[in-house]
């Protein structure tokens, strides 16, 4: 596979890696991107695997709680300029009420809202608005109380992050900090049991190919390895990450001295694991005016 600049750029920009030295992760990876992220950890050449999700698209990430039941849903827009306009923050609104209501984003599609589907809402604001619009996601979260929690809000409920906690136990102020702690931290699973095993074994893997890079023999490597992994788990795992409240304890030793167990949680970004054609500020404003 031919490997292009714009490759190399993104490769580069996405880990901090040198020029030659992205060029040759990607070559050797036939132009792979992820398999090329992993070369280069493994060589100790990225200065930062970089989170794959990355903000690049508009909009907004309203949540709302009802009756034990916790919804986020992720309605995009081309430009930010539209997520600030009231009537994309109205409709929103609107979308996040009828997603109450049901359980999946199919559902939600297809739901009443003023007499029109959600999906037929969305439309005919894309004409009056001149942007094309989506409704991306939704997460569903049910549980004994459930807290939610937006971050950089632009309305009530809504904003670039949304995030659903859901827990025993009727302690709300320490929820809104576990919701406030995954906005930031971003954690991949609740626990280590929720973890994709195929993850976990792929990160035990680049683990093992940066250890054998030291030349150390197979015996030592493998007990290397576990506490490497043990450090990874209270790096992704809710639960076992430090409270940023108070990063003397996790967040499940929090929990317990809190009263509560959490049971589960969402977060959505906005944009997140979508890539954005970059336009500048004259571009954006000829758009909305076209």
């Amino acid at each position: 596979m031919a490997i292009t600049a714009a490759m190399v750029k993104d490769l580069r920009d996405s880990t901090g890696a040198g020029m030659m030295d992205a060029k040759k992760a990607l070559t050797e990876t036939d132009g792979d991107m992820q398999a090329a992220v992993d070369w280069l950890r493994t060589k100790g050449l990225a200065k930062a695997a970089k989170k794959s999700g990355r903000t690049a698209a508009e909009g907004l990430v309203a949540v709302a709680v009802r009756d034990g039941k916790g919804i986020a849903v992720e309605v995009n827009s081309e430009t930010d300029f539209v997520s600030k306009n009231a009537d994309f923050q109205k409709m929103v609104s609107g979308i996040a009420e009828a997603a109450l209501g049901v359980s999946d984003i199919d559902a939600l599609k297809a739901a009443d809202m003023g007499g029109k589907t959600v999906e037929q809402t969305v439309v005919d604001a894309v004409a009056v608005i001149g942007e094309n619009m989506s409704v991306r996601r939704m997460a569903v979260l049910e549980g004994d109380n459930v807290v939610n929690y937006v971050h950089n809000a632009a309305a009530p409920g809504m904003g670039n992050i949304g995030v659903l906690v859901a827990m025993t136990g009727d302690n709300e102020a320490f929820g809104r900090q576990v919701a406030m702690h995954i906005a930031a931290a971003n954690p991949a699973s609740l626990s280590e049991a929720d973890l994709d095993p195929a993850v976990v074994e792929k990160e035990k893997q680049v683990q093992m190919d940066i250890a054998r890079e030291s030349g150390k023999p197979e015996a030592v490597i493998e007990k290397m390895i576990v506490g490497r992994m043990k450090k990874y788990m209270a790096e992704v795992t809710l639960l076992n990450q430090q409270f940023v409240v108070n990063p003397d304890m996790t967040v499940a030793d929090a929990a317990k001295e809190a009263g509560v167990e959490i049971t589960g949680y969402a977060r959505l970004e906005v944009g997140e694991g979508i890539e954005k054609v970059e336009e500048d500020f004259a571009a954006e404003v000829a758009k909305l005016n076209a």
